[in-house]
């Protein structure tokens, strides 16, 4: 996938502290566990800020940009990962702009999606279906078109729990597909790769004062006429 430095690294550093950061990433980062050829998001922050632990909370896809909250030591690792799979009652918010191929048959303005989810990580990818099933996982997000362009739907989603590749795999199973999401059914890829999925919004709670919520909000790295015309819609 070809990687746009579109800015650099601390330039994208959206919020920081001594036990957290968020970074607005770009498509093309790995935010864990980075194959040959593809940026390794968590050692560049490990290099950049001077540290050994950078470790990956909200696992955004590499095609995916946004809000990616990385925790900076052990113990605020195990806090976030605690919120962020609901084992503790510090439920983050997370929200996310999506550019879909506009479907046949539009779906309704706003909705909840539920599905289980099913992984195969031989081929790394996730299947939504409507029935339970033993080895999937329960998957829900709420959505609602803010607009929309002769080819293509304006959504954003709240996801309300975390699953592997979930927005994808249960849009494609609403028959919504990402505009150059081919691996979950779109038509054609983008030109300069990755998906048109932007992590928007991120609120979480703060690790040492549980009584405060830290709100930061991403645009997307390479602005365009599609990005442009989604901002206008939300307005």
């Amino acid at each position: 996938m070809k990687e746009i430095n579109v800015l650099p690294l601390k330039d994208r550093i959206l919020y920081k502290d001594d036990v957290c950061l968020v970074i607005n990433k770009l498509k093309g980062e790995s935010v864990e566990g980075a194959k040959d050829g593809i940026t390794d998001l968590a050692l560049n922050l490990m290099s950049f800020l001077n540290t050994d632990t950078a470790e990956a909370v909200n696992r955004l896809d590499v095609p995916v940009t946004g809000c990616a909250l990385f925790a900076l030591c052990r113990d605020s690792l195990v806090f976030f990962n605690n919120s962020f799979s609901g084992r503790n009652e510090f439920t983050p918010v997370k929200r996310y702009w999506a550019i879909a191929e506009k479907p046949s048959s539009p779906p309704p303005e706003r909705g909840e999606l539920v599905h289980y989810i099913e992984t195969k990580k031989k081929v790394n990818k996730s299947f939504a279906y409507n029935e339970d099933s033993e080895g999937r996982k329960k998957a829900s997000l709420k959505y609602r078109i803010t607009g929309e362009g002769k080819n293509y739907l304006f959504m954003e989603i709240e996801l309300l729990s975390g699953r592997h590749h979930q927005i994808r795999a249960q849009l494609a199973a609403a028959g919504i597909h990402i505009k150059g999401d081919l691996k979950y059914g779109a038509k054609r890829s983008e030109k300069e790769g990755g998906i048109r999925l932007h992590a928007r919004y991120l609120c979480f709670t703060d690790f040492k004062d549980k009584n405060k919520r830290i709100n930061v909000t991403a645009d997307p790295p390479q602005m365009d006429n599609l990005w442009n015309a989604f901002t206008y819609s939300i307005r």
